[in-house]
């Protein structure tokens, strides 16, 4: 089996635009959790999210082809078009032909469908937008990037809810590594921000309404981000041979499910996942240096977290360097296992690891090292980076510094 390494990284999100102001904001400890400025939040009872503020798609697309494109996917192809060029891929006729796109989006086009049931609903109309369905379909994203740059392998879109987009890299990486395909595109995007859709989460009774603390006593629950992150994956050998720069390695994925609880995290399938990373990677737990948590900041998830951290780790738990980057770029539901990468590949790289922002207060039943409100100078060879999806749906990846 090959080794699989990460020659291209693109992001944009409520930290920054770019891969390198998203570094920035992280190595700063910024939160980019504001209130929320594209759409009307006054009959919410939470006010603030992650919002790529004042983003527009003049500077990225034609009107033509924004028309054709929900937010969603005009993010992805933006983090696309990023990773892309950070991994200075030439396109030949035979890489168009074998390359994989594998994308991971949780809700899709909502702001498009909220749009049509606005339309439909409340102003009585009889007919919405035609292009309403190519625009609401969750594999848009991946669609879009295929038109892009012209790839006609493998493209498809996963949808597991939170770990949507560790599922797409986990199975890109499979792909490479196994020989399916020479050159994968990777990772997730989701915009949430629309009426509807924030209503649906206000009625979970989850997300907080003022900031994301995790692992903090005092958390009050999540707060929704939105954005996209892209990864360009290909074969250790390969990229060193074309002289790419090598931003670190995948070297194992692992999957479970909880079979418990539609939406209570359970420490067993989360221990399970990470178990299996570690198996696929060929590590033993003491390897692990830092953990990119999931983390959302809500009492049942931080708390079932660090059991299952304790359960895997054991008494190196206690040393292991862990922080949910959440507290930041907030919670982009099908995007956020991407975003999470690519701030755990930039703590490998950097050297930087990023902290748990917000953070105020001890909890007894989260007592690990969690980096609070301040990034930390270290230099890690190996982690991992956990998503627990709603569904019992369990996504980790094991990464190295390269």
């Amino acid at each position: 089996m090959r080794r699989v390494a990460i020659t291209g990284l693109g992001a944009i999100c409520a930290l920054g635009r770019t891969t390198a102001e998203v570094a920035e904001s992280l190595r700063q400890g910024r939160s980019g959790i504001a209130p929320i400025e594209s759409t009307d939040a006054s009959q919410l009872r939470f006010r603030n999210g992650a919002e790529v503020r004042g983003y527009s798609h003049q500077g990225y697309f034609e009107d033509r082809q924004a028309d054709f494109m929900d937010r969603f996917a005009q993010f992805a192809v933006i983090a696309a078009r990023e990773a892309v060029t950070c991994a200075g891929v030439e396109w030949t006729p035979e890489l168009r032909e074998t390359a994989a796109i594998i994308t991971g989006s949780c809700v899709g086009g909502q702001s498009t469908e909220d749009v049509g049931f606005h339309d439909v609903y409340k102003m009585g109309l009889n007919r919405v937008h035609p292009l309403t369905i190519p625009k609401t379909m969750a594999n848009a994203g991946a669609s879009h990037i295929s038109m892009e740059f012209g790839i006609t392998g493998p493209s498809y879109t996963i949808s597991t809810a939170c770990s949507s987009a560790g599922h797409a890299i986990g199975q890109a990486f499979w792909m490479v590594r196994n020989g399916i395909t020479d050159l994968a595109l990777a990772g997730g995007s989701e915009a949430p921000f629309s009426f509807g859709i924030l209503k649906a989460w206000e009625a979970m009774r989850v997300v907080s309404p003022e900031t994301c603390r995790p692992f903090s006593k005092d958390r009050r629950g999540m707060v929704l981000g939105e954005g996209a992150a892209m990864l360009v994956l290909e074969p250790l050998e390969a990229a060193l041979a074309r002289g790419a720069t090598v931003h670190a390695e995948i070297a194992g994925f692992g999957m479970s499910a909880d079979a418990c609880h539609i939406t209570q995290p359970s420490a067993d399938g989360a221990a399970k996942a990470m178990r299996a990373a570690l198996r696929d990677a060929g590590l033993a737990p003491e390897a692990i240096g830092y953990v990119n948590a999931h983390g959302t900041g809500t009492l049942a998830n931080d708390a079932t977290e660090t059991a299952a951290l304790h359960a895997v780790f054991g008494a190196h738990a206690g040393k292991l360097a862990i922080s949910s980057t959440k507290s930041m770029h907030g919670h982009a539901l099908g995007a956020a296992a991407a975003l999470e990468c690519v701030a755990t590949v930039l703590a490998l790289r950097d050297g930087v690891l990023p902290p748990t922002a917000n953070y105020n207060v001890p909890d007894p039943e989260c007592d690990l090292d969690v980096i609070p409100n301040q990034a930390r100078q270290a230099q890690v060879e190996w982690a991992i980076s956990n998503s627990f999806a709603f569904g019992g749906l369990n996504a980790v990846l094991a990464l190295r510094k390269a």
